[in-house]
Parts: structure tokens; C-alpha cells; sequence
């Protein structure tokens, strides 16, 4: 059993768990999830690791309520516990010195940045941070970013804070006006990631991204997760979930990703496997 410790909403739909797991703790590194289930009927859906206090013995996870699972987490409180959690899983995300790195971030894709973009930082490398999202209401961690970021940009879809479009917007934006970058870190919706694969690899920009497709045990016994990178079949839980950008199949993940949503809308119940066919890596 796993204690949350913490609860904190911090945009709409979007909570921040502080929980107790010092095993966990101990060894998480950016880029890496874990796998929890709530119940003994419950599924198990995958969730990066924002954070950790390796002294505390705590992770920090951001959970968007989407789907019946994370709906589940959504109405349970500091106090309560989650039966299950594994991890850390997938392999760490690759952070060294490089020179000038802009970190983009879509949605809860934030969350997951921020423990990269600290890393470089710490590092020594220049960070420049974008993050994008649907509107102002649904934005987070700007404060947290900044702490670690030489400057962040923000980018709604609506317009109400930042630049009116999309993340790529800024990012093209920053290129054009003269900023050397010598890798970008896009973690975000996959039509997100793919924008900036393409507009990087037309520049010779060193890109990683951090892949989100179906994942149902995390660690490479379903198959679910298998991704087409470089022309060879990867699983995303164990040999990513971070890989080079301009060596993904995006289109063979985006046709995979809507034919599993698809499926999903005929299931019922979180035993038929509800979150785990419509939810993604990340959440």
C-alpha cells in the first residue's frame, strides 16, 4: 500500500500527488514512469514521474482525470492509498552537457518535462522552456519552470495567456530569430510532437521526444506499447518511452492510437479495460 501524502489541484481537471514510496524514490530518474493500480479489480495504467524526495522518500505524480482510473485517483484525498505502484520504469532520459536546450511541453507532457529541464540545468546547459495548452485555466508549473528554465513561453490555444497557437509557433519563432539550439525535448499529444519532429529535423536540430502510445503492464510483456523507430519495432516501456524524433514512425503510432480509441469506445467497465484503452502514457 501506497500513502498519498498530498493533494493539490493545479489547473482544471489536473492534481498533483505527493506519495510515499521510498523505494521508488530512491532511484527515479527524469523520463521514468511507474504503474499503479488503485484496487484489487483495478486496472493498471502508467503515469510519469514529475518529481521526487529521495530524503522524504516521495514521488510527485500530475494526474489529468480523463478516463475511469484517473477519475478514481481524482476523488481520493491525502490520507488514502493506492494498493499498487511499480516502478521506476522505462529507461532514464539521456541529460548531458550539449550546450543550448529548449524543452517543449504539451499539456500534462509539463509535468514531465520539468524534471529534464532541471537536469540540464543543473548540468550547466541554457534551457530555454515552451510550454502549450488549451487555454490559461488548464495551464501549470510556470513557476516551477522558470526556476529552472533561462525563460519560458506559453502558448494557448485560445489565446488567453501567451501566444494565441500553438506551441510550435513559439518554437519556429525562436529558430527564426537567430537562437542556436542544439537539441529540443518535445513531450506532448503525438500530433504536438510530430509538428516539432518535422520543423527540427528540416533545421538539423538534434530532437527527442517522449512517446505515449497504449501501455497495459510497462514492462514489455503485452506488446501494446510497440512503436516503429528507425524502421525497427520498439516497445516504448522498456526501450523508451524517450526516443530520437526523426526516427519515429509517427504515422504508424497516430493510426494505431485512433484505431485503439476506437476500440475503446465499446468498453464499459475499467475491468474491460477502460483507462487502458483509452489512456494514454502520460495521461
Amino acid at each position: 500500500m501506497f500513502e498519498i501524502l498530498e493533494k493539490e489541484l493545479l489547473a482544471r481537471d489536473i492534481w498533483k500527488y505527493t506519495i510515499a514510496a521510498p523505494e521508488v524514490a530512491k532511484k527515479a530518474q527524469p523520463g521514468q514512469f511507474v504503474v499503479l493500480r488503485l484496487h484489487e479489480q483495478g486496472e493498471r495504467i502508467p503515469i510519469s514521474i514529475s518529481d521526487w524526495d529521495r530524503d522524504a522518500g516521495t514521488i510527485t505524480l500530475i494526474v489529468q482525470a480523463v478516463g475511469h482510473t484517473t477519475k478514481r485517483l481524482a476523488e481520493m484525498d491525502a490520507g488514502d492509498h493506492i494498493l499498487d505502484l511499480l516502478g521506476p520504469l522505462g529507461k532514464p532520459a539521456v541529460i548531458e552537457p550539449v550546450g543550448t536546450v529548449a524543452c517543449v511541453g504539451g499539456g500534462v507532457g509539463t509535468a514531465i518535462i520539468y524534471p529534464e529541464a532541471r537536469g540540464h540545468r543543473q548540468i550547466g546547459n541554457r534551457v530555454v522552456t515552451l510550454i502549450g495548452a488549451r487555454s490559461r485555466e488548464h495551464l501549470f508549473y510556470q513557476e516551477e519552470l522558470s526556476a529552472v528554465s533561462e525563460r519560458v513561453l506559453v502558448a494557448t490555444d485560445d489565446g488567453s495567456c501567451g501566444h494565441h497557437g500553438f506551441v510550435t509557433d513559439l518554437l519556429r519563432q525562436l529558430i527564426d530569430d537567430g537562437l542556436h539550439l542544439d537539441q529540443v525535448i518535445a513531450v506532448g499529444p503525438v500530433p504536438m510532437m510530430q509538428a516539432v519532429s518535422e520543423l527540427t529535423k528540416s533545421r538539423g536540430i538534434k530532437t527527442i521526444v517522449s512517446l505515449n502510445p497504449i501501455m497495459v503492464d510497462g514492462t514489455g510483456m503485452c506488446g501494446a506499447c510497440r512503436v516503429r523507430v528507425g524502421g525497427a519495432i520498439k516497445f516504448c516501456c522498456i526501450d523508451g518511452p524517450e526516443f530520437d524524433a526523426h526516427e519515429v514512425d509517427f504515422s504508424s503510432l497516430l493510426r494505431r492510437l485512433r484505431l485503439q480509441e476506437r476500440s475503446a469506445a465499446g468498453c464499459t467497465s475499467a475491468e474491460n479495460g477502460t483507462e487502458g484503452c483509452k489512456s494514454q502514457c502520460h495521461n
